[in-house]
């Protein structure tokens, strides 16, 4: 199905993933370095890795040996086919092991905070200290480097930490340049990328000249339709098409019954004040929660809601806008890798991803859909939206749904969204809101014993869900101090009849989701 391709206007790096769990940060590492990058698997054939034209090529870690049984490979040939490569942990163990050099065990195993030497007069290393702090997680290393590269650095246990060989464009270090705790690690990747010889011009406001491009070429003289939840991300991509078609462009926001408490009427008046385009409102609660009736799958649950917001556009389409042929959705690069992009695994199906009928009328526009978070709220800013758009918390399309596990009822969303709103309030009064990536109130699908006025209750727990993040491919849970945590508790027990229990979810992403479906 077509979507706008801006970024195919942009130099290319592509970050090969050995099912690392740091892929995602070196992607974001070097879009910081203002060059476009792409997630590809380790699967992909070689002859679609060029295909993409990369400048550079880099190889992730992973959590296999290069001698495991059924060890992700790439193919052989990538190494020789002309493109810069950088090789990191894994990847640089898998450059060596295929280029003739020596992968094994050193005798010890290195994880965490470790003093690297490096040879500064090294393209990779150039103008960094000879001894440095770097980020290790390994137990095999390289101990011989192949023929025609030259050992550029070592640490107490690991002969081989880093090699290049610059005549060929290759380079291959052990520790994780990608991440904090390697504090000279963006050079390294600067090195890198300066030798690829790609041009920085990953921009907001490159990336708004491409998109509009784009969109106009897709589109043409249509109509199109905007479905608008009122986030960041619909508010930003339905700007991003405004500024591209203008009246072509009308937004559709679904009040589905899944929202939280006034946010209907904030959308309708937030977009109203900052928006040019023009917004049609489609109460759809009762069509939604029949679709969900009985449903308790949280797959099933997704796939539900993402084909009923689908046809209810299309019924909106032929009521006012024109019978329009395309649909903007807020997709964003996170979504698309968690539906299952590629050979990458499934962790759950978004609802404008994996949940979307085949049968649908519609052709997409996703101006977003190969951005980051972040990168979504610089373009926002960079179109003059406001900043309480700008910075607004996530909110998920599927609403309370996923975070009420089990079956969703009326009575269930009115007690989910009663917790919800003092949760998000004393978060308010406590300055927290802005420091916080996103919090909220989960309903699982249990019941717990207390005791409340001497009697015994059997009610409903609420888990209070806050994490902290750049861009929802890894979160820490909040540290709220616990005073704010048992205002919360006291509010919520006193308050929402039925419930009689708080917890708070401590729980980081992996393993975790942020969701709790």
């Amino acid at each position: 199905m077509p979507v706008t391709n801006a970024h195919e206007d942009f130099d290319t790096v592509l970050v090969v993933d050995f099912g690392a769990q740091y892929a995602q940060v070196i992607a974001r590492r070097v879009r910081e370095c203002h060059v476009y990058s792409e997630i590809v698997s380790c699967d992909t054939p070689l002859e679609e890795l060029l295909a993409r034209r990369p400048v550079g090529i880099i190889l992730s870690g992973g959590p296999k040996s290069v001698y495991a049984d059924y060890a992700p490979r790439v193919d052989s040939r990538v190494f020789t086919a002309g493109v810069p490569l950088l090789g990191i942990c894994y990847g640089q163990q898998l450059m060596a092991q295929e280029l003739g050099g020596e992968v094994g065990r050193t005798g010890a195993a290195e994880f965490g905070k470790t003093t690297f030497t490096g040879a500064v007069d090294s393209v990779l290393l150039s103008g960094q200290p000879e001894s440095q702090t770097v980020w290790m997680s390994h137990n095999d290393a390289v101990v011989r480097a192949p023929e025609g590269f030259r050992v550029i650095g070592s640490t107490e246990s690991t002969p081989v930490a880093a090699f290049e060989d610059p005549q060929r464009g290759l380079f291959g270090v052990q520790y994780h340049p990608e991440v904090t705790h390697t504090p000279r690690g963006m050079e390294v990747i600067k090195a890198f990328l300066a030798a690829t010889g790609a041009r920085p011009t990953w921009t907001s406001h490159s990336v708004i000249e491409a998109s509009v491009e784009a969109i106009r070429a897709q589109v043409g003289d249509a109509k199109v339709l905007c479905g608008l939840s009122g986030g960041v991300d619909s508010a930003v991509a339905a700007a991003l098409v405004h500024e591209a078609i203008g009246e072509q462009l009308t937004c559709v926001f679904v009040d589905h019954g899944l929202l939280r408490a006034g946010e209907a009427e904030q959308v309708e008046e937030t977009f109203g004040a900052h928006s040019k385009a023009k917004l049609v409102t489609v109460k759809a609660a009762d069509r939604f929660l029949e679709k969900l009736a009985g449903v308790t799958d949280p797959e099933a649950k997704r796939k539900a809601i993402g084909n009923e917001f689908i046809r209810t556009f299309e019924d909106a389409a032929r009521e006012h806008a024109g019978d329009a042929k395309f649909l903007v959705q807020g997709t964003l690069y996170p979504d698309v890798i968690e539906s299952g992009h590629g050979t990458a695994a499934t962790i759950k199906s978004h609802h404008n991803v994996g949940g979307l009928p085949e049968d649908m009328e519609f052709e997409l526009v996703e101006p977003l859909r190969w951005l980051f978070k972040d990168e979504v709220r610089r373009v926002g800013e960079e179109l003059g939206l406001p900043e309480d758009i700008v910075h607004r918390q996530p909110f998920p399309g599927p609403g309370l749904a996923v975070r009420i596990i089990g079956e969703v009822t009326r009575e269930r969303l009115d007690l989910l969204r009663a917790a919800d709103t003092i949760v998000l309030d004393e978060l308010r009064r406590a300055g927290l809101e802005r420091e916080i990536w996103q919090s909220f109130a989960v309903l699982p699908a249990i019941r717990s014993v207390g005791v409340q006025g001497d009697e015994r209750t059997y009610g409903h727990p609420i888990v209070v869900r806050a994490v902290t993040s750049e861009d929802a491919m890894t979160a820490d849970f909040a540290r709220i101090p616990y005073d704010v945590l048992e205002r919360i508790a006291v509010r919520v027990i006193n308050e929402v009849p039925g419930i009689n229990r708080v917890a708070y979810d401590v729980t980081s992403k992996p393993p975790g989701t942020i969701e709790w479906e």
